[in-house]
């Protein structure tokens, strides 16, 4: 609901940067305070403030995938498990609020009135953990239904009256191979939500809650505006565009994903039926990923400095039909639909605003984000392991210049892991490291190369691979060529096998597993380079 009430422009901008700057601070204090490195060096997190109701204010420039599904999680505790003074509700069910067991999000009040009066403001985290149990180490398994891939935990109580509940802890800790890691990240969640407590209390205290809250709403209003407007400078039409996920990692069926995107009057109607059934592997995304893909592909059209709150869904509606790779139900499998389908989404609505603005949208990017799990038990320290990592690829050529190389694009924002982190944390040797030249889409402008990252064991391990883009490339644009698909090979025993896109298998001290991530479209015709 758009606010009738006047308010000061330049102040609204003031505030616009004081939210986001809670936010960042609050990622900050969570990768410092962090113990694992999927946190600490890959920077998988995401931090956020929302105003009494759950909608979204300001959010840090942290993971996109979570950051526009982050709102069903504070709905859900808000319905669920509402927090009380001195508490915070952790989450990571994606059918409540969630997007896949690994993520877990803490949700914390912030009361500012007279005693009995309900929060005024509430902050949330969302933090990738390296394992949360299941049938594989990392929590990125090829299962089949959600009980195989972790410890699935609905609205709980997790800090009360100040402190993690112990009983609570002990269930988790009891049910994930990396115990004191999980402690300490959970810890590093919790000291995030009381940062972002006091800077926001701090602001409170100088300009009052009713002011605070005013301009929240007013930023929410802005936003809205602001998308719809932009919208309504795209030409009015409906515009068809259907991609594929290679396989389930179950059968080797490829997975359709369509939208039919409708633009009119300032806003869009993105209608995904037609989207393939919901599948026996683990691709399946529910609706809040959907929706996250969705926010960010029309916030990538926004100007750089525009607000990304609640207000820029209100010009978006959005038809996921229950029961497909878009929106899944239970019992269903779902890490790689945070993952992986979220990619291909992005790619078949930029396949589709494609039709309707061609030189304003990029050619395909690599679109997987080849998510890599391991585990085992360390050889010389005796100590059990598990590690997740996603592998950065090609960013598609765009309009005006070659894509990037070497780099994560759309849904994730993460860093690749050094390769020192790698190796002093790892039973493991990198033995290759390096761009994938010349798997960049040739045009008049180039797509990104991927990149080639070797994996020698020291000691025997279980991997799991979960990645996309093996088959087919990522597609060019205006006449530019594909990038080259993925590629990923294990040598053992003095042989190489190629393997497919997603897989699970034990390796032995000595075995090599080679990554090579695919490489961006190119843009445009190359005869015009």
């Amino acid at each position: 609901m758009t606010s009738s009430r006047p308010f000061d422009p330049v102040r609204l901008e003031v505030y616009r940067n004081l939210f986001a700057s809670i936010a960042e601070e609050m990622g900050a204090a969570l990768q410092r305070s962090a113990y694992s490195p999927n946190i600490t060096e890959r920077r998988d997190f995401s931090c956020a403030l929302f105003d009494h109701t759950g909608r979204l204010i300001a959010q840090g420039d942290h993971m996109p995938v979570h950051l526009g599904s982050m709102p069903a999680s504070v709905r859900a505790a808000l319905a669920v498990t509402p927090p009380g003074a001195g508490e915070m509700i952790l989450l990571n069910d994606p059918f409540h609020g969630g997007t896949h067991l690994p993520d877990l999000t803490l949700v914390a009040p912030l009361y500012v009135g007279r005693p009995g009066d309900p929060p005024a403001f509430y902050l949330a985290n969302r933090a990738h953990h390296s394992d949360v149990g299941g049938m594989s180490p990392g929590s990125m398994p090829l299962a089949t239904e959600i009980f195989q891939e972790g410890l699935r935990l609905p609205p709980v109580r997790f800090i009360r009256n100040g402190e993690p509940d112990p009983d609570l802890m002990r269930v988790i800790l009891a049910n994930v191979r990396t115990p004191e890691e999980r402690v300490g990240d959970l810890m590093a969640q919790v000291a995030a939500n009381h940062v972002g407590e006091r800077r926001l209390t701090a602001l409170i205290t100088r300009h009052g809650a009713e002011e605070v809250a005013a301009y929240a709403r007013h930023l929410i209003d802005y936003a809205s505006r602001l998308m719809s407007a932009t919208i309504s400078r795209l030409p009015e039409g409906r515009y068809h565009f259907t991609d594929h996920l290679d396989d389930d990692g179950i059968t080797k069926t490829p997975i359709a994903i369509k939208v039919v995107m409708t633009l009119k009057a300032g806003r869009a109607r993105l209608d995904f039926t037609g989207s393939s059934p919901q599948v026996a592997g683990p691709v399946n995304a529910v609706e809040a990923i959907t929706r996250s893909a969705v926010l960010y592909v029309f916030r990538c059209l926004l100007p750089q400095d525009s607000p990304a709150n609640d207000g820029c869904f209100e010009p978006l509606d959005i038809i996921a039909p229950e029961g497909t790779v878009v929106n899944a139900r239970p019992p269903a499998s779902v890490a790689g639909g945070n993952v992986e389908t979220s990619q291909r989404i992005v790619d078949v609505l930029f396949g589709a605003l494609a039709l309707a603005a061609p030189d304003l949208i990029p050619a395909a990017s690599s679109g997987t984000m080849n998510n890599l799990t391991l585990g085992g038990v360390d050889p010389v320290t005796g100590a059990a392991f598990a590690y997740y990592e996603t592998i950065a690829g090609g960013m598609g050529a765009r309009p005006g210049d070659d894509g990037l190389s070497g780099v994560h694009t759309h849904m994730t924002n993460s860093l690749n892991t050094p390769i020192e982190a790698l190796e002093r944390l790892l039973p493991i040797r990198m033995t290759s490291y390096t761009l994938r030249r010349g798997s960049g889409g040739e045009g008049a402008h180039r797509g990104g190369d991927g990149i080639r990252r070797g994996y020698q064991f020291l000691g025997p391990a279980e991997v799991t691979l979960l990645a996309d883009r093996r088959i087919t490339g990522p597609w060019g644009m205006a006449g530019g060529e594909p990038g080259a698909p993925g590629r990923d090979t294990l040598r053992a025993d003095g042989g190489e096998t190629v393997l497919p896109s997603k897989f699970r298998r034990n390796v032995a001290a000595g075995d090599t597993l080679t990554i090579q991530t695919p490489g961006g479209g190119g843009w445009g015709m190359r005869r015009e380079r």
